[in-house]
């Protein structure tokens, strides 16, 4: 005889994870332990976090990795996200208008299939934004386009976000 474990909702995965040492996503079934990234992957999202917090303005700001994303039956941390309405300083769940993600071989299929759906799935996300490691490329999919795939790429371009009223030369993110 096999034992069947019930999925977990929503709330009985965050009342775990907030126990647990370490991060963890919520597939809508199980929760997904977060492993850690590359020097690459770190380095991108920490000038992507830099240039986007030099040219934002009042309420939005860029906020790293650390906090949490609802999505429909699911729980995210992007790499990075610009919030543009503050949660409570006490709370572990954004909100965002923009959703970046860094992407690797081994999460590259999930963000570009299964993420791009779950955060088209959120009203107040307007942009999400899929940015290569090992060359300067960026996909681009928006609310406002019916979120079609839009691809940015070169040291000479620059990504427009005028969700959030700003424009991030990649040269920004990706020049050693």
């Amino acid at each position: 005889m096999s034992a069947t474990l019930k999925p977990l909702t929503v709330d009985e995965f965050l009342a775990w994870e907030r126990a647990q040492p370490t991060r963890y996503e919520f597939d809508g079934i199980q929760p997904v332990a977060m492993t850690g990234g590359s020097f690459a992957d770190a380095r991108t999202i920490t000038r992507l976090t830099t240039a986007l917090n030099n040219r934002l303005q009042p309420p939005c700001e860029a906020i790293g990795p650390e906090l949490k994303v609802e999505t429909p039956g699911r729980i995210r941390y992007p790499d990075a996200s610009v919030v543009c309405s503050a949660p409570a300083d006490d709370s572990d769940i954004v909100t965002p208008t923009v959703v970046f993600e860094v992407l690797s071989p081994s999460t590259a299929l999930t963000d570009r299939r299964v993420k791009a759906a779950e955060y088209a799935a959120v009203p107040a996300i307007q942009a999400y934004v899929m940015l290569e490691t090992d060359r300067p490329g960026i996909t681009v999919r928006r609310r406002s386009t019916g979120w079609e795939a839009e691809t940015v790429s070169g040291l000479d371009a620059d990504l427009p976000l005028p969700e959030i009223g700003v424009t991030i030369p990649l040269a920004a993110i990706y020049v050693r």
